[in-house]
């Protein structure tokens, strides 16, 4: 009996320090597996952007010890694309590894729509997603982990309109030109560089689907390294 006691003690402790260890139990079962897909492949992120997630890991931590919360603003030149995959994945993995004091947002440089494509790749890696109102031109489009789960409301705007913070937060530049555009972000504590490719690129060819399901992979897996990485006394 005190082998298996033993046994059963060490395997909790591996689980508890196994960063691809999630718990994926308040998601829908097509989005909890695509999810641990994506944890299991932390050894395709190169060395180099193991580092510059690593230091978003390590301010989240700080925020989270100092503040006891973290509000991470994800901002792209339109807000349409590469800055919703990355509120939308963020707030999946804070939810999978425990961090319930995390906050995510979106903004754009100037407001123009959430796109099509984007929500369908996320449709496809097992987000719920409806859209509930908003103007023709940009949508309002609510994203659930499960129906049970409280849904985001989703649309594109401005990094400092409503419902996005105004002070206190992080700032993470998901694109190249809003990263030119914005050397200054007004509010913000802590301001990044993470950018990634912009599937647009694709639009309208042949690759588009599979560009897009790449981009989505690519910013689900690092924001899942991202929250994997983050340490916190509040947890």
């Amino acid at each position: 009996m005190k082998s298996i006691a033993v046994v059963l003690f060490l395997s909790a402790v591996l689980s508890f320090n196994d960063p691809t260890a999630v718990n994926t139990a308040p998601l829908n079962p097509e989005l909890a597996k695509y999810v641990q897909t994506r944890a299991g492949e932390f050894e395709q992120i190169p060395t180099e952007r193991q580092t510059q997630l690593k230091l978003l890991a390590d301010n989240i931590s700080k925020q989270l010890q100092d503040n006891q919360s973290a509000r991470l603003v994800f901002v792209c030149t339109h807000n349409s694309r590469r800055s919703h995959l990355a509120q939308i994945w963020a707030a999946t993995a804070a939810e999978v590894y425990g961090f319930t004091q995390v906050q995510t947002f979106s903004g754009g440089t100037e407001a123009t729509a959430f796109n099509p494509r984007a929500v369908a790749a996320l449709q496809r890696a097992g987000f719920i997603i409806e859209r509930t109102g908003g103007e023709d031109n940009n949508p309002v489009y609510t994203v659930k982990f499960s129906l049970q789960s409280t849904a985001m409301d989703c649309f594109s705007k401005r990094y400092d309109q409503p419902p996005n913070p105004t002070a206190d937060f992080t700032a993470i530049m998901v694109c190249s030109q809003a990263d030119k555009q914005c050397p200054l972000v007004n509010g913000a504590i802590y301001r990044q560089a993470l950018p990634y490719d912009d599937p647009k690129a694709a639009d309208d060819t042949p690759e588009e689907q599979q560009r897009y399901d790449e981009r989505c992979a690519q910013i689900a897996r690092e924001m899942m390294y991202v929250m994997s990485q983050v340490k916190s006394t509040t947890k």
